[in-house]
């Protein structure tokens, strides 16, 4: 990044103005001893010598265009039309931050705006802000909206089903507010979750289709949402945005919230981000939620315009009535989902929602026929459990170095065997429309061989 350095009599003049003598003045508070920490370091190298390393490391990765992929678990390989990556790599897109100033704008202003519009009418929803950082950050700012409609409660109740590290996020976002949050330490299901929702609870907060792909149908969802209305809380629920190609839209089974990650719509995976989370919401509850949101207006003319409106963050109203937490546009983002949507349609999601249903339990009929290996659920979408007979960490390094395929996600890494004995030795498969049936095919003979290696 340019910068341009300070001179010594400015140097001068800021430690004068503070009232002190000299730099290390500045640092008086850390004890000396801690000040210049011996770093372990390697001998100094050449720019050169620099990028051959940088460059033999990036070659280490596993590339999932080069090689068949079955890793999913919150992060999905899907087409992306060239059409998504002309419009966003054009200079007045690429180079936009956040569009304060409209008369400027307009055309930035716009594209968020239609990115809440098809977002809004994709989840059922009536508001649509213009995105957060990820799908976790956007349930974590859901939960606080919540707290901030019912007013009073400090208990939340999220589903074990619900993305680990969405719920990792919730508790960071919310330490030190002294909340009760419960219901993810057993797995029983978002039916179960009702019996824990009482005067007290601000909200309850499902995943569909969960962290494991399995759906929850619109009946359960529908009497969920009855019996969390009728303790006054919310329903969040977070989405796979490519599953509502197939799948009830959250707000007409009674959501009040629905949020997710929309790195599938338009957004490659590139290595865990940049992403954006989506947050779709009911229009009484438009003056407690976070974010930005684009509206549509006229100008003195008469002409139609866009503008930002109602925003809620400290840098525009008094920081003690801000909703927003950490919260950006990621407008960038949110244009690819926007062009990959109106590349799409509504035809060509339902046809990329199809594709994933149907090689999705495709390779799981295939992995289910292999022996020692058993298939959890029957309706899932996008991926699956199996339950393996190794170890999946070693299934997932013979797969690679054997056979050349990247497996799917150790679930044991985020559910522990120690409190859900169900879930030891179990693999996250994961099938997108980029999956061939030959990869599927491939996969299941290499799973035979590999599990009795």
């Amino acid at each position: 990044m340019s910068f341009i350095p300070n001179t010594n009599a400015d140097r001068a003049a800021m430690l004068a103005a503070v009232g002190a003598a000299s730099a290390a003045d500045l640092f008086h508070d850390v004890p000396a001893e801690h000040r210049f920490p011996p770093l372990d370091l390697p001998p100094a190298a050449s720019e050169l010598e620099i990028l051959q390393e940088l460059d033999a490391r990036a070659r280490q990765n596993a590339d999932c265009g080069a090689a068949p992929c079955f890793l999913g678990a919150g992060s999905y390989r899907h087409f992306v039309p060239s059409v998504v990556d002309y419009v966003i790599s054009r200079s007045e897109f690429a180079t936009a931050y956040t569009p304060y100033q409209p008369e400027i704008s307009q055309g930035t202003l716009q594209a968020i705006f239609e990115y809440q519009s098809m977002i809004a009418r994709l989840t059922g929803m009536e508001v649509s802000n213009a995105s957060h950082y990820d799908g976790a950050t956007a349930t974590a700012e859901a939960v606080i909206m919540a707290l901030n409609v019912v007013g009073g409660r400090r208990r939340v109740v999220l589903s074990a089903g619900l993305h680990p590290h969405y719920r990792q996020v919730v508790r960071t976002y919310t330490q030190g507010m002294r909340l009760e949050i419960v219901g993810d330490d057993d797995d029983k299901g978002p039916s179960a979750l009702a019996g824990l929702c009482d005067a007290s609870t601000a909200c309850v907060v499902v995943q569909n289709p969960d962290f494991f792909g399995r759906i929850v149908g619109p009946e359960e969802l529908a009497a969920l949402a009855r019996s969390v209305h009728a303790c006054g809380a919310l329903l969040v629920t977070a989405v796979n945005p490519v599953s509502l190609g197939v799948l009830l839209p959250p707000g007409e089974a009674g959501a009040d919230v629905a949020v997710g990650e929309g790195q599938s719509l338009g957004n490659t995976m590139s290595f865990g981000g940049p992403y954006l989370g989506f947050f779709a919401f009911r229009r009484e509850h438009v003056r407690k939620s976070s974010g930005r949101i684009a509206g549509e207006t006229v100008d003195g003319a008469g002409r139609r315009g866009f503008v930002f409106t109602l925003s809620t963050r400290e840098q525009h109203i008094r920081r003690e009535k801000a909703t927003s937490n950490i919260c950006t546009n990621q407008s960038l983002n949110a244009l690819a989902a926007a062009a990959y949507l109106a590349a799409l349609g509504p035809r060509g999601l339902s046809q990329v929602a199809e594709l994933c249903w149907h090689k999705a339990h495709y390779a799981a009929s295939r992995v289910a026929a292999v022996p020692g290996f058993r298939v959890d659920g029957a309706q899932f979408f996008h991926e699956f459990a199996v339950t393996c007979p190794l170890a999946p960490a070693q299934i997932n390094r013979r797969l690679f170095e054997t056979h050349g395929i990247i497996g799917g996600y150790d679930i044991g890494q985020e559910y522990p065997a120690a409190r859900f004995p169900d879930r030891k030795n179990q693999l996250l498969l994961c099938c997108t429309e980029m999956n061939t049936k030959d990869e599927i095919d491939r996969l299941a003979r290499a799973l035979a061989e590999v599990s009795h290696a």
